[in-house]
């Protein structure tokens, strides 16, 4: 069993408050648009990461990760791209990918929108963690965390950074 802490979107934006409540994660997982290598110095050294880049990232990031990420936690199949889209909205860059070969976790962000939707089609659950950073135009920042127990998902919780 896992307990998984995922953002997106810091735009270079660390926040104290991050550490504090991924403090009973196992795990952190960054889907793009990272913007410093600094907020996943920060992340690496407090748990482990796994994390994508994001249209903006360039240099550093994109050396250091790559752009779709696939892999297996506990007995769960999941892909983070950070340009992703929504069920019955993929986005063309990894629709072929989702439906070719569906995980049971589909991770993405870019839009700035807090998002969990399980997918009936692919029986993919969904998560865009919204945006944890300041730049846009979201005006609430969100964090998500869940558990990954074998290939079950539980304890599902949104966490709003005020």
């Amino acid at each position: 069993m896992k307990r998984i802490g995922i953002l997106s979107d810091t735009h270079g934006f660390w926040d104290d408050k991050y550490l504090f409540h991924f403090a009973d994660c196992d795990e952190i997982w960054h889907v793009g648009d990272i913007g410093s290598d600094i907020i996943t110095n920060k992340l690496e050294e407090f748990r482990p990461l796994r994390a994508v880049y994001g249209n903006i990232d360039g240099g550093i990031i994109r050396q250091k990760y790559s752009e779709t990420l696939r892999f297996k936690i506990e007995d769960c199949n999941v892909l983070m791209k950070h340009i992703g889209g929504y069920p019955g909205r993929y986005d063309a860059s990894v629709r072929k990918e989702l439906y070719e070969r569906p995980p049971q976790l589909f991770v993405s962000g870019h839009s700035h929108i807090l998002k969990v939707i399980f997918d009936k089609q692919l029986g993919c659950l969904h998560i865009n963690p919204g945006a944890a950073g300041k730049q846009g135009w979201q005006q609430v920042r969100t964090l998500v965390k869940i558990t990954i127990d074998r290939d079950k998902f539980k304890d599902l919780e949104v966490v709003e950074l005020k």
